[in-house]
């Protein structure tokens, strides 16, 4: 399933807001591009039916999987599921948006079931790829920052307009939607944690809901982690911001002074109040659809595994708990293995 100079045929599963930060990043990679029928499809195929690859609609899932070789999950997350089961039952290399899956269980099946299969599945944990955390991570690795003490990330946009977000039993709130980029920041950069202690308020102010919440990650190196997310009000602007402090000195981004500078440089696409703007130029859902298109392909491995997808889901549904508990939670001793916790691990 590709075209005549090899280009794979990409199947993009969703049409809501993430899709069109995916799509401009397919359209250079695919041969052809297939959307399931779906609520969004007609308007997203006609959005973007005169780039320089087709762009046709899919009546089932089943017509989907069978003409494509790759399939881009962009759904809400209690669809992750099944949706990535039926992909990889059907043979197909799989991208799925974050999360992985809504539990930690079920993102460990996937993870299973690709691996008994042989095919790629990589979990779209896109900060990964933005430029500032990528310089973090190289700082930190090359000792720059001399050991690693504290890491700090604030991530801050408007609450999510869609029903699905706000229901807590099918998108995890803000710690397993938006914190997990954070979260996966933290055990990407500072290693294996073994500890998770977290609070989290939701209320409404002037008629909108507003959801904040805060957790402190302890790694076992002895490296602390504070992350903050909040979804504010419409007019909140999507910001992020880190600080990371070791024996050799500091570094530190915010998107709201980068942006001052930046402004005059090129026009930021996909900007609004949840999802972040980026710079043309440099497009990280670009980067990484091509790090994974090219991992499938027979390329190097790419920066994020499908255990990596599990791990992050792992930390956020222990970030839960520990609000469900009013108490820290312990992860197991094998925390950089994925998998459920072990018995006793909860103390």
């Amino acid at each position: 399933m590709v075209n005549d100079d090899g280009r794979p045929v990409i199947g993009l599963v969703g049409a809501g807001g993430i899709s069109r930060a995916h799509m401009p990043g397919l359209l250079g990679l695919a041969g052809e591009i297939w959307d399931l029928s779906e609520d969004g499809a007609q308007a997203l195929t006609s959005e973007f039916s005169q780039g320089p690859v087709p762009v046709s609609i899919a009546n089932t899932l089943d017509e989907l999987l069978s003409r494509c070789a790759i399939i881009d999950v962009v759904t809400p997350t209690p669809t992750h599921l099944d949706i990535v089961r039926a992909a990889l039952e059907a043979g197909r290399d799989v991208i799925c948006e974050k999360p992985m899956a809504r539990t930690s269980a079920e993102a460990q099946e996937l993870a299973d079931l690709a691996a008994d299969k042989g095919l790629h599945l990589y979990p779209a944990h896109v900060v990964r790829y933005f430029p500032e955390y990528k310089a973090l991570k190289d700082a930190v690795d090359a000792g720059r920052l001399g050991n690693l003490a504290v890491l700090r990330f604030v991530r801050s946009g408007s609450f999510p307009t869609t029903p699905w977000f706000a229901d807590e039993q099918a998108s995890g709130g803000i710690i397993m939607d938006q914190m997990i980029h954070d979260l996966d920041q933290a055990r990407w950069i500072a290693g294996p944690i073994f500890r998770v202690s977290a609070i989290r308020t939701r209320r409404q102010a002037d008629g909108y809901p507003v959801e904040a919440a805060h957790v402190i990650l302890t790694h076992t190196n002895g490296v602390v982690t504070q992350c903050s997310s909040v979804w504010g009000p419409p007019h909140l602007e999507f910001t992020t911001e880190y600080s990371a402090a070791g024996t050799g000195g500091t570094l530190a981004h915010s998107s709201r002074d980068e942006r001052r500078y930046r402004e005059d440089l090129a026009s930021p696409r996909h900007a609004d109040g949840f999802l972040p703007a980026v710079d043309p130029a440099e497009d990280p859902y670009t980067l990484e659809l091509r790090d994974y298109v090219s991992a499938i392909q027979g390329g190097p491995q790419p920066r994020v595994s499908a255990a990596d997808g599990v791990e992050a889901v792992r930390i956020a549904e222990a970030a839960l708990e520990s609000i469900a508990m009013g108490q820290p939670v312990e992860l197991s001793d094998a925390v950089g293995r994925p998998g459920a916790r072990e018995k006793g691990a909860l103390r």
